[in-house]
């Protein structure tokens, strides 16, 4: 959309820079820490976590500011209006009783995942997943798979636009060798990844494509790491995937 510069408002524009700092990994931050995360000085950023703190969006002790859950109200409209995690949900509680694994459905946002659904047997992260959570797309199996589906430089734009860290000694965080993994996800259809996202954790990920071959989402499973090598967990848990995959693809316009 192409909006005059006289037609937005750069108060709202920063307040919501500020509301973005705040993550899973960085739940608690002070002024400097917002200010550097969200890339605006600091005097501006005071301004917005106060405006935040006053209208109850923000809790401050006097020296560190943490988000409440009002601000969920922001999210959960959002999510709330979509059909896509009301079309999902059955088939994740589905699966995910058949596979005895946790499952969740997730979109692409720039360099991120948003899960929109979700179905839990167990916990395997440290963190609460739930819809509405946000991680990196490089190192996760569902990231994996829907920057696969993009063009190779629009893969590499959103690649190029987000900090590589490496999350754990497992992680690939090389540009070079994340774009020939995605030519590996692209050419076989699915994404695994192996304690690249937290240490413990595996998932297997399958493109969601909508009734026009369109990939809108991605599903996964995701489960403990054991002494099971990757390829049988693959063979275990593929198949299942897939087959949902086919049936949501029927019924996603």
């Amino acid at each position: 959309m192409n909006v005059k510069q006289s037609d937005m408002m750069g108060g709202l524009a920063k307040g919501l820079r500020v509301i973005e700092a705040f993550t899973a990994e960085t739940p608690r931050l002070s002024i400097s820490e917002a200010a550097e995360i969200s890339g605006l000085d600091r005097a501006t950023t005071r301004r917005c976590l106060l405006t935040l703190a006053e209208h109850g969006y923000c809790a401050y002790d006097g020296k560190f500011f943490t988000v409440t859950p009002r601000v969920l109200r922001l999210g959960t409209g959002c999510l709330a209006s979509m059909p896509l995690p009301r079309i999902v949900q059955p088939w994740l509680d589905q699966l995910s009783e058949h596979i005895g694994q946790s499952t969740s459905v997730a979109i692409l946002d720039g360099a991120e995942i948003v899960y929109v659904a979700r179905a839990a047997q167990r916990k395997v992260m440290s963190i609460a997943l739930m819809p509405g959570s946000r991680l990196p797309a490089y190192c996760t199996s569902l990231g994996r798979v829907m920057l696969a589906a993009l063009p190779e430089t629009q893969a590499l734009e959103l690649l190029n636009s987000h900090p590589l860290q490496p999350r754990t000694a497992h992680t690939l965080h090389d540009i070079d060798a994340l774009m020939t993994e995605l030519a590996r996800v692209r050419t076989q259809g699915y994404s695994a990844v192996d304690q690249e996202v937290e240490q413990g954790l595996r998932s297997v990920a399958v493109p969601v494509k909508n009734a026009r071959g369109i990939v809108v989402a991605a599903l996964n499973t995701g489960l403990a790491a054991s002494s099971e090598p990757m390829a049988s967990v693959i063979e275990t848990y593929l198949p299942s995937l897939q087959q949902v995959s086919r049936e949501l693809r029927g019924v996603l316009s």
